[in-house]
């Protein structure tokens, strides 16, 4: 039970990170510059890592390529919305915000966005997770549990941290808490660490 559950995380972390990377190139297309998607100081996206690793879990029996799809587009709209807005309830900023789009909900999820995750829900369950489980199931035991316990304690911590320094973030520092609000809590997570690195060395 140990060895599957730290190798469902090790694909959590993947697909985490890949979503992370999706999120990045998706905002150096959009605004020309390097933003850091994700809510953790590391580079993962824990939304699409828990997206897809639960997929797996409930929907790998389903082989109807149209249902499946379906059931993605449909399941991870309900997890993106969800997400925005528990992180919205906590932290009183967004992470993203769909509001320009034209059929939207709250501007936490739309339309738009549910092929996109149709499609990589449908490609998570059929091929991209049993191809990396099979990879890692060639792995020794040991480097499995080594591999996901330092991958547990590296994400507890960046957790933690990300938590307390996003905590204090201000709603004033932005124009609007109505808006993404990427950038700024990007700026303030960068500045704030940099302060603290700082401190370290002195």
């Amino acid at each position: 039970m140990i060895l599957y559950i730290s190798k469902l995380f090790t694909c959590f972390i993947l697909f985490s990170f890949l979503g992370w990377v999706l999120e990045v190139l998706y905002g150096l297309y959009k605004l020309k510059k390097f933003v850091n998607r994700g809510f953790l100081i590391g580079p993962l996206c824990p939304i699409y890592g828990v997206s897809c690793v639960i997929l797996y879990l409930l929907f790998s029996s389903i082989n109807n390529p149209i249902a499946l799809f379906l059931i993605s587009a449909v399941f991870c709209t309900i997890v993106e919305y969800f997400a925005s807005f528990i992180l919205e309830k906590i932290f009183k900023v967004r992470w993203w915000d769909y509001d320009y789009m034209k059929y939207n909900i709250n501007g936490r999820v739309c339309l738009e966005m549910m092929i996109p995750f149709g499609l990589l829900g449908f490609l998570s369950v059929h091929y991209i997770v049993p191809f990396t489980l099979n990879i890692i199931s060639e792995m020794s035991n040991s480097y499995i549990y080594i591999i996901g316990i330092t991958l547990i304690i590296l994400f507890v911590t960046d957790l933690i941290l990300s938590t307390t320094i996003i905590s204090k973030f201000k709603t004033n520092e932005t124009k609007s808490s109505e808006k993404d609000n990427t950038i700024e809590v990007s700026n303030y997570v960068k500045r704030t660490v940099k302060k603290k690195t700082s401190k370290k060395k002195n």
